[in-house]
């Protein structure tokens, strides 16, 4: 009615995690990467303590992302995975049969008091972002600091040159290369007959 206010409740669609792990003989790696409900990217990069198999650092980046989501006190949120394993063992569609998966995979799915925690399988093509995240960690070894390894956008565009400045680059050159310059009679000349070409003096 005219006269009354209405009331308005506008619902924000839920944060996405991506998250995907890499080991290999010398590391393992995971990456996770947030969308907020805004469209900001947020994105994260473990390098593991521990050899492991992949199977193992995809759990070690399931469950560093969702104690994130624990931290950032969101509950509703959407979470992808490149892992079929993975993501069917938390659906119950695999079963679960190595020992050492077994705590991790309990440890996330007693994580589901969640209020709407949803999982889905996608590609390793649309997960690309954790995927590099996670291959950039396992590479790299990694103090026991934490390290910001700053990633910027960028392109380099060659400045167009004269012939004028050519010929200022070429007087350039040629000075320096007669200030670098070594007489016969210098004491040092030796010494670079010998550098350079191996010839020693006749002085021993």
């Amino acid at each position: 009615l005219p006269d009354e206010d209405v009331l308005i409740i506008k619902i924000r669609p839920p944060w996405k995690m991506y998250f995907d792990g890499a080991s290999h003989k010398e590391g393992g790696g995971a990456g996770v990467v947030f969308v907020t409900s805004e469209g900001e990217v947020l994105p994260y990069s473990f390098t593991l303590t521990q050899n492991c198999s992949n199977n193992m650092a995809e759990y070690q980046a399931l469950i560093f992302g969702l104690e994130m989501v624990i931290d950032t006190k969101q509950r509703h949120i959407k979470v992808y995975g490149d892992s079929q394993l993975v993501i069917n063992q938390l659906f119950g569609l695999y079963e679960v049969k190595k020992p050492e998966l077994l705590p991790y995979h309990n440890y996330a799915k007693r994580m589901g008091w969640l209020r709407d925690v949803e999982h889905e399988h996608l590609p390793r093509r649309d997960n690309k972002q954790a995927g590099a995240l996670a291959k950039l960690a396992s590479t790299l070894l990694m103090t026991d600091k934490e390290a910001r390894i700053p990633i910027c956008k960028s392109w380099v565009i060659p400045p167009i040159f004269s012939d004028d400045d050519d010929d200022m680059f070429q007087e350039e050159e040629n000075h320096v290369m007669e200030v670098f310059e070594v007489e016969e009679e210098d004491w040092r000349q030796p010494l670079v007959d010998y550098l350079k070409y191996g010839k020693l003096p006749n002085d021993p």
